[in-house]
């Protein structure tokens, strides 16, 4: 019965396409609230009776953590599920993505997993909570009422007003300002009045109310202070709103020192160039993200997160460390991270105008102050960079995913994307009409997958023969039997994104071949519209395998020999990934070469052999666009070849 609700659920998503395409409904205050009878609204109404909790509240609380979005089933990145983000232990993520500093265990720490304890309280199991909406609100309900009768001798409130810490506590914030943050967001949601369509054609509304929240009891949080920064000016320029809240530097483990979170001190302008600026998505809330870096369990942080309804901006890691976003250590240590509240799977409901001018505003300035390029080489998706070896290829990240305008985005930093050469180019870069371009996209719970709302995308896919009917090219990490890739969101092996740039290998009627991951990879010419999917570009440099060579290796980044290491120090092993370029194959140089360079950061007290010391390497590695992600290969194994 579960799974034919949830199926339910995803089926209603395909057939509401009108509603996916016209959801940014306003947040801003509303009147009055229409007698909605949507399902999810009589849900909210029902929890809340039930369990005796004011309904607005309950609503407001999944507001704030979910907009009301199911999110078919997936935890965000700090373990919530459902409308409710009900939370439960996953496994520790490696936003640093150092293969020599093995991901510690997850430390302990004060977190309350909600999921686990609703299920226990409801007599269900935790599967059916994150894949039942209206269980899944059941167990927000009854949450809230648990906590509220522990702060209140065991009886419930009777007035709105008196809800705020128990509304703090459903947060799972692991410090006392991000739990009074999301309470403050809550209470303000309510005084503002708020509606929206989501996904699958649900409106839920909340009515404007004059409440203020009781406060009295705010001190029996019993939650961990966050520490007093030392400097709390932010970077930001002085066009949009920002604030510093800082993510958690601290050792998790008095007695071992490798064993710290969530950022490395560093000094960078000094040290090591800034030449990346990376976007990601959130993957939940901005609140809940704030929070999850200040987490002893999570082992991530970002220099920047922008909220959703309003493009305000909290800065959490200073420009000159490094924080733990990319999976890729070198990533880390050359980029500034951005993160966008939203889930990659729901596109527009979350990436709002004011959320895209907010970003752009912040790239231009960052642009400019480190010497970045404005274009799609150096201001970059998370899914961009590979990983550092093979093993751990399969699980890279894969944000802002295929609904993130890159098309508008370059737009507003004023670098659009336009033709730079002849037709005949041996060059393209990838640019379907946002508006215009709609490829199917699955997104699959458990064994079950089902198409996504109808949204405008941002790739286009490379089949392995110029015909519609032919399969997707495939990925040697993600299909290590050479199966062909598949339309589900997660899955990259054949997406070619919108502003990468790839060399032209075969025309043919109206298709087109480019170099892609290894293969020749087909896309149609135009879309629907009539506009072409693909622009004539330039490329200073393109490379080949040197003459004589039959294949030659990639790898996720550029490293030093072993033998360039100090003594004693940890040695990050030069590993080649699962993909290679064979004769005959052509790619972009992005650069003449790549920085090789290898900040050793062992440990918390830098008590290790080398930790501190950036090993510079003699090898000379050359930076391409060898799929969706860039990779990098060996001077000596290629030649260059002038466009």
């Amino acid at each position: 019965m579960i799974r034919l609700k949830t199926w339910a659920i995803l089926t209603s998503r395909v057939l509401l396409v009108s509603a996916a395409i016209a959801l940014l409904v306003s947040a801003a205050p509303i009147a009055a609230a229409a007698p909605f009878t949507s399902s999810r609204e009589q849900s909210f109404r029902a929890a809340a009776t039930e369990f005796g909790v004011p309904a607005d509240i309950l609503k407001a609380i999944s507001y704030n953590q979910s907009r009301w979005e199911n999110h078919a089933g997936q935890p965000s990145a700090s373990g919530g599920y459902g409308l409710m983000h009900l939370t439960t232990k996953l496994p520790p993520t490696d936003g640093r993505g150092d293969s020599s500093r093995p991901l510690p265990q997850r430390a302990p720490g004060t977190h309350t997993y909600t999921l686990d304890q609703a299920a226990k309280i409801l007599g269900v199991s935790p599967q059916e909570l994150k894949e039942n909406d209206t269980q899944n609100i059941r167990g927000g309900a009854a949450m809230l009422a648990h906590y509220a009768k522990e702060g209140n001798n065991g009886k419930l409130p009777t007035k709105l007003s008196d809800w705020y810490m128990a509304t703090a506590r459903l947060s799972s914030a692991s410090t006392e300002d991000g739990a009074r943050a999301f309470a403050d967001n809550v209470y303000q949601t309510l005084q503002d009045g708020t509606q929206r369509t989501t996904l699958d054609g649900q409106t839920v509304a909340i009515a404007p109310q004059p409440v203020s929240p009781d406060q009295s009891k705010a001190h029996q949080f019993n939650l961990p202070k966050r520490p007093a920064p030392q400097n709390s000016e932010t970077e930001c320029p002085r066009t949009i709103t920002c604030k510093w809240v800082p993510a958690r530097f601290a050792q998790n483990d008095p007695n071992n020192p490798y064993d710290y979170g969530n950022y490395d001190l560093s000094n960078r302008e000094r040290d090591l160039d800034i030449k990346y600026i990376v976007i990601h998505d959130t993957e939940g809330s901005y609140q809940s993200a704030i929070d999850w870096y200040q987490d002893p369990r999570s082992y991530v942080s970002v220099q920047y997160t922008i909220r959703s309804s309003d493009g305000e901006v909290t800065q959490s890691v200073k420009n000159d460390d490094i924080a733990w976003q990319a999976g890729n250590w070198y990533v880390n240590t050359h980029s500034i991270g951005i993160e966008h509240e939203g889930f990659a799977a729901e596109g527009a409901a979350w990436y709002t105008e004011a959320m895209y001018r907010s970003s752009a505003k912040l790239v231009r300035y960052l642009a400019e102050k480190y010497d970045i390029p404005l274009d799609r080489e150096h201001i970059i998706g998370h899914a961009q960079f590979h990983a550092l070896r093979p093993d751990r290829a399969a699980g890279m990240h894969w944000d802002p995913g295929p609904y993130w305008d890159w098309d508008h985005y370059m737009d507003l930093l004023h670098q659009p994307t336009l033709p730079t050469a002849a037709p005949d180019s041996k060059v393209v870069t990838i640019a379907p009409k946002f508006p215009y371009n709609k490829p199917t996209v699955t997104q699959c719970e458990a064994t079950v997958c089902m198409p996504l709302p109808e949204q405008s995308a941002n790739f286009v896919y490379l089949r392995t023969e110029p015909s519609n009917s032919a399969p997707l090219l495939t990925d040697a990490a993600l299909h290590p039997g050479g199966e062909p890739g598949t339309i589900k969101i997660e899955d990259w092996s054949a997406k070619a994104t919108h502003g990468q740039r790839f060399v032209v290998a075969e025309r043919r009627n109206n298709w087109t071949a480019i170099w892609f991951n290894g293969q020749k990879g087909w896309f149609y010419n135009w879309d629907s519209a009539g506009n072409r999917v693909a622009l004539p570009a330039k490329a200073n440099r393109l490379i080949k395998p040197k003459t004589g060579l039959a294949s030659i290796p990639i790898y996720g980044r550029p490293l030093p020999d072993a033998s360039e290491y100090p003594e004693g120090a940890p040695v990050e092993p030069i590993v080649p990934l699962q993909y290679s370029i064979t004769a005959g194959q052509t790619y972009i140089a992005y650069d003449k070469k790549a920085s090789n360079d290898h900040l050793i950061i062992w440990t918390f007290d830098f008590s290790s052999p080398g930790d501190g010391v950036i090993v510079h390497g003699d090898e000379k590695y050359i930076p391409i666009a060898y799929s969706h992600r860039q990779a990098y290969v060996k001077a000596r194994d290629v030649e260059f070849i002038r466009n």
